[in-house]
């Protein structure tokens, strides 16, 4: 039987996903308009977020069946 708090984590992975996306998205625009230290710095917040997705998973996955 799964966790109850799996749909939980399984939202939050998604919706860190999703703000993942609109940082990379973004970044890209910047950059290609010249900004490059901000476009750098929202890349950054990109792979932060994508390791945040990662330990959410992590901690669904370890959850208690």
């Amino acid at each position: 039987m799964a966790s109850a708090h799996d749909p939980q984590l399984s939202a939050l992975g998604a919706s860190i996903e999703d703000l993942a996306a609109r940082a990379a998205a973004l970044a890209e625009v910047l950059e290609s308009s010249g900004a490059g230290e901000p476009a750098a710095a929202l890349f950054e917040v990109e792979r932060s977020l994508q390791m945040a997705v990662r330990a959410a998973d992590r901690a669904r996955r370890s959850l208690p069946r």
